[in-house]
């Protein structure tokens, strides 16, 4: 994968009334390919050793929808603007099946990077469990 790019990712999540914020820059590869977007950046476990990571990609459609995918697992979080669907997330000690509903998908993505930010809630057994908002910026390194 060619690094060519540096990508922050701010996420906020809201369970239960309890806020809580991460806060993700690195570095990654961005990419138009039939028409969609695909940001892919690696996700380290443990910041001391390197070699203990996992590949991200997101890939964004629009402002319909956007799939979050994990190399190496069977997550697939889907987020269609104003649709549901069950998904499958691999937490590293077992999958769960969570429902995801994207109430807005903002797509500034262009050939050379941009924004987007996505709003969505997540559920388990039908019961709603939090409220998120990822914002993630792309701007190539030179």
């Amino acid at each position: 994968m060619r690094e060519d790019y540096l990508i922050h990712i701010l996420g906020q999540q809201e369970t239960d009334g309890e806020k809580d914020e991460i806060c993700l820059s690195t570095v990654g590869s961005f990419a138009l390919r039939g028409g969609h977007h695909y940001i892919t950046y690696r996700e380290y476990y443990d910041e001391s050793n390197p070699s203990v990571y996992r590949t991200s990609i997101l890939k964004v459609e629009g402002n319909r929808s956007a799939t979050l995918l994990h190399s190496g697992s069977a997550t697939r979080l889907i987020l269609e603007e104003g649709k549901r669907h069950y998904c499958q997330y691999d937490t590293g000690y077992g999958m769960l099946t969570i429902g995801t509903y994207a109430q807005e998908i903002d797509n500034r993505l262009d050939d050379h990077g941009g924004t987007v930010h996505i709003r969505y809630t997540l559920d388990m057994n039908a019961s709603y469990t939090s409220f998120h908002e990822i914002t993630v910026t792309v701007k190539p390194t030179s």
